[in-house]
């Protein structure tokens, strides 16, 4: 990893704590396919875009209707929890 990635990827955390108001450090609790059932989602706003088959990284149980998760390219936003079999 270049030193230009690993700043892009320190400053997508602080906006990312910033943003949901998360205190400490970012741990990815376990990782989860989406539904290869699922329709596909465009996202917006608060919720992460979803694509069939693809692996999120589930970063916090918020209630049992979503999830906080991280994609492939480190995009970090809720997700219903019916899109992630459990």
């Amino acid at each position: 990893m270049t030193l230009k990635e690993c700043k892009k990827e320190e400053k997508a955390d602080r906006e990312f704590q910033k943003k949901f108001k998360f205190e400490g450090s970012i741990t990815v609790l376990t990782q989860m396919m989406v539904d290869p059932a699922a329709a596909e989602k465009r996202g917006g706003g608060k919720n992460l875009p979803l694509k069939r088959g693809e692996i999120l990284d589930v970063i916090q149980f918020t209630n049992q209707d979503q999830i906080l998760c991280r994609n492939s390219q480190r995009r970090c936003k809720s997700v219903g929890a019916e899109a992630l079999p459990v």
